[in-house]
């Protein structure tokens, strides 16, 4: 194809926002086109996944013909298009699926996230750099403006891949509670995972105790500051984050104080069936699919458990991938352009999934033991509707966990109507996320900056 001319490229400049229509199913998506020295560049954003700022690959312009492919741990998503009157329409292809695409130009704000923090603000932002090992991580301080040495907070994001702020469905999540408690005196720290942003490493080859470590090297970092308070920096973790945060606590007593945020003291292999069944029956699965679908887990997780060979694994996951298949609707079925590539694709997709380090530790993973050795004062928030760390379940299980300890310095609490995000929720289903308002529920952040200033001295 040939080389686009800068005149050319000029067109595609800008936001474009529209949908993927595959399988009978559609996703919104957001591409971003820049050029750039005779070069177009490109990220995506994908709001379902909560994923932002991807980069895209061998953008080709030719006239009005643009092409561009996004990589994937899964499979290489391709798209050919059009443009023609301030859209962008065509073909997408991955892993043996087709489908089509629209797109139209939109406003750079509509990216559907949250007002910035108001100016003036009370606080300087620093970007700053530590290591665990080989390891080299990127973060932001937040940083009150008054002199002196500040009580901190180390905020820690939950599971998958996700940036210093984690960006959620087009929110992001941490900036939020940052912005507070640094309004409140108390200062933030906040760092891109493994392989993420700045970031060094691969966040799908280590664990959460590794994830624990990379905690406590953050907080090494802040004690050797001179405008920090060694003996009051705190962890603050949400989803899979509030259970790194227990693991780090208990591996080091300079730890001043932690938050679990949707944290859990139930074995990783409870909280995954609980969440597919309840995930499932919020978005009007029937009681006999969601049966098929736990019992499919359930099968996996005994071959995992069992240790089981790689070969007898991915026999199994191709069985259920082909019941899958047949239980497609003849809409979906046209979505398949290559039934052997897609059958394939869905087999290495869920085995590398279900093979990977994180995973099989996750499934094994017991924290109400770890919580038994955590000794420093312990805040648990909970959302009455969060389906992926049921809120009863989970308070009792860190509750009882944390007195069996010994630990009688810890306050728990359900907040009615939130969903995982915090959000006031209707069924509490991460289908739901991205269409509420992206705000956290009343008292959220107050309950927590209130309990930590209980426990620092702000710098006045």
């Amino acid at each position: 194809m040939a080389g686009a001319s800068i005149a050319g490229q000029s067109v595609v400049d800008g936001t474009w926002s529209g949908a993927i229509e595959i399988m009978g199913e559609k996703f919104d998506f957001t591409v971003h086109f820049k050029t750039d020295g005779g070069n177009i560049h490109g990220t995506m954003d994908v709001p379902i996944q909560g994923a932002t700022g991807l980069p895209l690959k061998e953008i080709l312009l030719d006239g009005s013909k643009i092409s561009f492919k996004l990589e994937t741990p899964q499979a290489v998503a391709a798209f050919t298009g059009i443009i023609e009157g301030g859209k962008i329409s065509g073909e997408f292809e991955q892993a043996g699926m087709a489908g089509t695409f629209a797109l139209t130009r939109s406003e750079e704000k509509t990216k559907s996230e949250p007002d910035k923090p108001k100016e003036p603000l009370p606080y300087e932002e620093e970007e700053v750099t530590f290591r665990n090992g080989d390891i080299k991580f990127a973060g932001t301080l937040m940083l009150p403006k008054k002199q002196g040495r500040h009580p901190a907070v180390i905020m820690i994001t939950g599971s998958g891949p996700q940036n210093r702020y984690e960006e959620l469905f087009g929110w992001k999540v941490f900036q939020g509670i940052a912005d507070h408690f640094t309004r409140n005196g108390i200062a933030v720290l906040l760092y891109d995972d493994r392989g993420m942003g700045g970031s060094g490493g691969n966040v799908f080859d280590v664990t959460t105790e590794d994830f624990a470590t990379d905690a406590l090297a953050a907080l090494g970092y802040l004690q050797s500051r001179g405008d920090i308070n060694p003996r009051e920096i705190g962890l603050c973790g949400h989803s899979e984050g509030g259970i790194v945060a227990p693991f780090a606590a208990a591996k080091s007593s300079e730890v001043a104080f932690i938050i679990c945020i949707s944290g859990t003291g139930v074995p990783g292999k409870d909280i995954l069936l609980k969440q597919t069944e309840l995930i499932a029956r919020a978005n009007g699965e029937p009681e006999e699919k969601i049966r098929e679908s736990v019992n499919n887990i359930e099968t996996i997780i005994s071959l995992i458990n069992e240790s089981r060979g790689e070969e007898e694994i991915k026999k199994k996951i191709g069985e259920i991938v082909e019941i899958q298949i047949a239980a497609m609707t003849e809409e979906q079925k046209k979505g398949v352009k290559d039934l052997e590539e897609f059958r394939k694709g869905m087999v290495d997709e869920l085995h590398k999934q279900f093979a990977g380090p994180w995973f099989q530790f996750f499934l094994k993973l017991d924290p109400a033991p770890i919580l038994e050795k955590v000794k420093c004062p312990v805040l648990l928030t909970f959302g009455e509707l969060d389906l992926q760390v049921p809120a009863e379940w989970s308070k009792e299980a860190m509750v009882k966990a944390l007195e069996r300890g010994g630990n009688k310095n810890f306050q728990a609490r359900i907040f009615p109507k939130a969903n995982h995000l915090y959000q006031a929720a209707k069924t509490g289903s991460p289908s739901e996320y991205t269409g509420l308002p992206k705000e956290f529920v009343p008292g959220f952040l107050e309950f927590m900056s209130g309990w930590i200033l209980e426990r620092v001295n702000v710098v006045k």
